[in-house]
């Protein structure tokens, strides 16, 4: 079996047995974690962060982990919420008064977070380039209007999550969402986890490669690049889309990082050690906003605010394999994140639910 490097508790061997199986099978390189009560319980990692196997994952290697950066885009909206200086069910233009345009004056804060406002995408071809100028896609986003009645359908906001929650971060706090993320989140916890990455952190990246049977054009919008465009294994690559704050989809970290920032949400708003926001707090999370069919996705979801809902669970995953999952009644957070991409739509993906149910088998 393939060899695992780190700490786990001997209730929890199975998550390393688990990891073990997929980078015999599946994974180039990969970490996993577990955090219960907001104190790690897992803390694991092995393979490679290159294709030639000669460069081993280290304990501080780090991934682009897609949209498994949105729980953290969402927790500090709730933070922000928490501390009463954003009101969850308010206008959006309350705080970002542009936004108002186009007849979006009574889209909430709430539609937002629960990918019911209605702004799923843009018109027309969007490539990653597109995303790298803050103002420009904000100034946009704030000119348009919503594609449905906010509050009445769900449509998964693939890249738009970020910017609408992040513009709205920012205009709270005055700072950017990596900034906020950064002071308020990841510093105070000591997590390795960062939206819009400084050039010191290069060294130390496993960049992402696609599925096997497609090349570094493989991308999130499908086959239709060249008329939709959408995102490219070889511009998540790149230092343009590590230096951009693109808090959808650019988040860099490692499953130690995710878990230990995520357990704040399913420990009461504590992880180790640190009060990040209040028990009651937290609550938003797992609470549904929205069930029903998600006309994006073409498949039925719950929403709350920037979770999906799985029965006593809420989450996300990422494009690519990465998830997080947290589960408030047991107080366990379990995070993943590779460096082999799979394809979805031409094979099941359960690796991270492998060591979902690794875990559980730990709290037993």
């Amino acid at each position: 079996m393939a060899d695992v490097q780190g700490t786990y508790t001997k209730e929890f061997s199975a998550v390393a047995d688990a990891l073990s199986e997929l980078l015999d099978t599946q994974d180039l390189g990969a970490s996993a974690a577990v955090f219960v009560d907001g104190d790690p319980v897992v803390d694991i990692w092995g393979g490679y962060v290159d294709a030639e196997r000669s460069l081993p994952w280290e304990h501080d290697t780090i991934v682009n982990v897609m949209s498994t950066t949105k729980p953290m885009t969402a927790l500090c909206a709730l933070i922000l919420a928490d501390r009463g200086l954003l009101d969850l069910s308010a206008p959006v233009s309350t705080y970002w008064p542009e936004f108002a345009a186009a007849g979006k004056e009574h889209v909430l804060v709430r539609h937002l977070l629960s990918h019911t406002a209605g702004l799923p995408d843009w018109p027309g071809r969007m490539v990653a380039e597109d995303l790298y100028d803050w103002s420009a896609v904000t100034e946009r986003l704030a000119a348009m209007p919503t594609q449905w009645e906010p509050g009445t359908e769900a449509g998964y906001h693939s890249v738009t999550f970020g910017f609408l929650i992040g513009e709205v971060v920012r205009r709270v706090s005055g700072r950017s969402i990596g900034a906020f993320l950064a002071e308020e989140v990841a510093g105070p916890l000591g997590a390795d986890f960062h939206i819009g990455l400084a050039a010191e952190h290069d060294a130390r990246i496993a960049r992402l490669y696609p599925p096997s049977s497609h090349g570094d054009d493989f991308n999130s919008a499908g086959p239709d690049y060249a008329s939709t465009g959408g995102i490219r294994v070889k511009d998540a690559n790149t230092e343009a889309w590590r230096r951009a704050e693109i808090p959808a989809a650019n988040g860099f970290g490692n499953a130690r990082g995710i878990a230990l920032i995520q357990s704040a949400l399913s420990n009461r708003g504590v992880a180790s050690g640190v009060r990040l926001l209040s028990e009651q707090g937290c609550e938003p999370a797992w609470q549904p906003e929205y069930s029903g069919p998600d006309r994006i996705l073409g498949q039925p979801t719950t929403y709350a605010m920037g979770f999906g809902v799985y029965g006593g669970t809420f989450g996300w995953g990422g494009w690519g394999g990465s998830l997080v999952m947290n589960a408030h009644a047991s107080r366990m957070s379990v995070a993943y994140a590779m460096n082999q991409m799979l394809d979805p739509r031409e094979q099941e993906d359960s690796r991270g639910l492998k060591i979902i149910a690794a875990a559980y088998e730990g709290l037993r």
